[in-house]
């Protein structure tokens, strides 16, 4: 690997994310409806008093929407910056740094364990599906798998709701701990938040093995037709080393790349999961942003997932040839 390739990707990464966060500052914008006024004609309604259309100015000054859309455009990109994602237009005073700081965490913890378990058990369902000495009785399984991947993950939440949280109460039916809970680093509080999180991540998990097997056995099987698998049988090697060694690892690669985009959404959130759960992540501080019309909360969060997104690809990019020795970024 070249520095001039370096230099080049990270040019091209910086130019993704400035494209990205541009286009986020304009999408908002486009949607119809006045936050600033929908927020003061609904205290209003929960009969607040005052000159509404007088706050809604005052508001709109503050917030520097009174301004044209490029000035805007500049000063956001100037708080962006210095790291400021500014104030939530729907909670105010409260910042859009505080809503994806507190909501982060419970994402990234279930999301990517979730993923994780999701990927590692796929591929090697997908790796045993293709192998011809692989145990009938493994085998058998996978199939279970491949139906529950046709189940979209949202409906499957909701059968696992009502069987282990309704019917048989084993589980708790939502949040991300028990109400009423002051969380501490003890093993009770642990306990308490894992116990939450089984259901929405086993959603996630029943759902996505499937795909992960499907995927890992056609590529899979195109590898076992390779003549270093033949070389391979040829020199006597243990059947265990040339399946992981020889026929797996060389199958990963495109499910690695697979994995990268899944790992670089893990900041939006199992949007519908985490409604259907009430998970207090960034999905669900998403979903209500989207409904608030906070113009500021929903470019915070975006921003972040552009550059985690990207950020991921690029390491992605880099460990690629630590995969696959085969594959060099060496100018011709």
């Amino acid at each position: 690997m070249t520095v001039d390739y370096i230099v080049k990707r990270v040019g091209m990464l910086l130019v993704v994310i400035i494209s990205a966060i541009s286009i986020n500052f304009a999408i908002p914008r486009l949607m119809p409806g006045d936050p600033i006024q929908q927020k003061m004609d609904q205290m209003a309604a929960m009969g607040g008093t005052g000159d509404v259309q007088g706050m809604v100015q005052e508001y709109r000054q503050k917030f520097g929407l009174d301004q044209p859309v490029w000035k805007q455009f500049f000063r956001y990109w100037g708080d962006l910056l210095q790291g400021d994602l500014g104030y939530s237009l729907s909670n105010y005073p409260q910042r859009v740094s505080t809503v994806i700081t507190g909501a982060l965490p419970w994402t990234t913890g279930l999301l990517v364990t979730a993923i994780l378990i999701t990927f590692v058990l796929g591929i090697l369902m997908g790796a045993v599906m293709a192998w011809p000495s692989a145990p009938r009785g493994l085998r058998g399984i996978v199939p279970v798998f491949l139906v529950l991947h046709a189940v979209p993950y949202f409906l499957l939440g909701i059968i696992l709701l009502f069987f282990f949280a309704v019917s048989v109460r084993v589980f708790p039916g939502g949040g991300g701990y028990s109400f009423g809970t002051a969380l501490q680093f003890n093993l009770a509080s642990i306990a308490d938040v894992l116990k939450h999180a089984v259901l929405p991540a086993a959603s996630i998990v029943l759902a996505g093995i499937g795909g992960w097997a499907l995927g890992m056995r056609g590529m899979m099987i195109s590898v076992l037709g390779e003549d270093y698998i033949n070389l391979a049988e040829a020199k006597g090697l243990r059947r265990r080393r040339i399946f992981l060694w020889y026929g797996a690892r060389n199958a990963i690669l495109p499910a690695t790349t697979s994995l990268a985009m899944s790992l670089g959404h893990v900041v939006t959130g199992a949007v519908l999961v985490e409604m259907i759960f009430a998970y207090p992540g960034i999905g669900h501080q998403l979903y209500r942003a989207i409904g608030a019309k906070d113009y500021t909360v929903i470019q915070g969060i975006i921003v972040v997932l552009v550059v985690w997104l990207a950020v991921t690809l690029f390491i992605m990019d880099l460990i690629y040839p630590l995969i696959d020795p085969r594959i060099t970024y060496r100018r011709r």
